[in-house]
């Protein structure tokens, strides 16, 4: 596993009182789902005025978790 892809674990939580476990940013209640589904509409600028709670790193911790799932993610 690289740095970057490693840089996630610290922004990115699993909290079973958080939408139920969904992976979220620390600290926001922002879902990582919600983050990059964003990111098809919405520029990296757009999306931080949207949720001005939000760092880049947040963002990009965000895409990096995403990736890992759809990396680590079998399909039948």
């Amino acid at each position: 596993m690289t740095q970057a892809a490693e840089n996630w674990r610290g922004r990115v939580v699993c909290d079973p009182g958080l939408h139920h476990g969904e992976p979220c940013i620390r600290g926001s209640r922002i879902p990582v789902a919600v983050i990059v589904a964003s990111l098809a509409d919405l520029s990296m600028e757009d999306l931080l005025r949207e949720y001005p709670q939000l760092e880049r790193e947040d963002v990009r911790a965000a895409l990096l978790y995403a990736a890992e799932a759809a990396h680590n993610t079998l399909v039948a």
